[in-house]
């Protein structure tokens, strides 16, 4: 199981915004908590666009707690399997987990 965090640099007023996802919501909610976000900032339905927007200071918590780094593109190709096929892909297509 992994959690997964952007290279987006999105600006939301003096935020720095960029995307969290995992491979199960599970996961993605308890690094969430890990890194001081609250509950209340996830966004899209469970299991398929199912992520946080993090600002910048919370992805180096996340990377610290283990996240991997990846690209935008590759996030964006990773829920585009996961939305197709019901499975989350590592970058590079290599299968990560079933989704229920």
């Amino acid at each position: 199981m992994t959690v997964y965090v952007d290279d987006m640099r999105a600006r939301l007023g003096k935020m720095i915004l960029c995307h969290m996802i995992a491979d199960t919501d599970a996961e993605l909610h308890a690094m969430a908590a890990r890194i001081g976000v609250a509950r209340r900032h996830h966004q899209g339905p469970p299991q398929h666009d199912s992520h946080y927007d993090i600002a910048l200071s919370k992805r180096a918590l996340a990377v610290k707690a283990g996240a991997v780094e990846l690209t935008r593109r590759e996030l964006v190709e990773m829920l585009i399997e996961r939305r197709k096929t019901g499975r989350m892909t590592a970058p590079g297509g290599a299968l990560r987990s079933e989704v229920a």
